[in-house]
Formats: C-alpha cells, sequence, structure tokens
C-alpha cells in the first residue's frame, strides 16, 4: 500500500509561481515512477509530468519549460514547481504512483495504482 497526500494549492494571479508536494509512504519510494496529473471542472483528468527513480521526467507539451517536477527520496517527497502560471492551469492536481515501473515515465492514467486526493490550484486572471 502507499499512501499519497498532497500540499501547496491555492489561488495566485496569472504568471505567479507555486510549488506542489506530495508526501509519499507505505512503500520504498524511491522504487518507482511518480507523477502529477490535473483535472479541470467538466474535463477529464489530464497528464502533467512524471519522473522516475533516475530522475528522467517527462512533460506534457502544455507546461513544458514552465513546470519542473522533481523527487527526493530520502524525504519520500515528490514535488511540482509552477512557473508562469496561466488561468487554464486551474485545476485540481493529483499526485499517482506507478509502483509497477521504476523507469517507464507513462502518461496515461491507467498505468498509476495509487493517487492522492489532490490539491486545488486557481489561477486568476
Amino acid at each position: 500500500q502507499v499512501q499519497l497526500v498532497e500540499s501547496g494549492g491555492g489561488l495566485v494571479q496569472a504568471g505567479g509561481s507555486l510549488r506542489l508536494s506530495c508526501a509519499a509512504s507505505g512503500r520504498t519510494f524511491s522504487n518507482y515512477v511518480m507523477g502529477w496529473f490535473r483535472q479541470a471542472p467538466g474535463k477529464e483528468r489530464g497528464f502533467v509530468a512524471a519522473i522516475n527513480w533516475r530522475g528522467n521526467m517527462n512533460y506534457s507539451d502544455s507546461v513544458k519549460g514552465r513546470f519542473t517536477i522533481s523527487r527526493d527520496n530520502a524525504e519520500n517527497t515528490l514535488y511540482l514547481q509552477m512557473n508562469s502560471l496561466k488561468p487554464e492551469d486551474t485545476a485540481v492536481y493529483y499526485c499517482a504512483a506507478n509502483t509497477r515501473s521504476y523507469l517507464a515515465t507513462s502518461a496515461l492514467t491507467r498505468d498509476y495504482d495509487y493517487w492522492g486526493k489532490g490539491t486545488l490550484v486557481t489561477v486568476s486572471s
């Protein structure tokens, strides 16, 4: 079992920054792929970024160059640094773990078997 708890969401103006955190517990954090997804009102949950145990990263085109995913294996924590935020980044952001892979930074929700409850990010124009 893996427990994931997100934090760091809030209200920010367009052009601002936020850093999300995801605290993981239950299994050896460094052994699997971690990802961030988001879901805007009325839309399906979509991929934001993922990182494997080596630190290899994968980003959606919509956030590339603005968001940075990172992990601290010693602290069992995943991060998402979000810069140059836009109103269209408004969503609930979810942390996810793919415990069946330690390399493949998949963008598919079905590949992730553990999810946090999410943290809301609201970007005002």
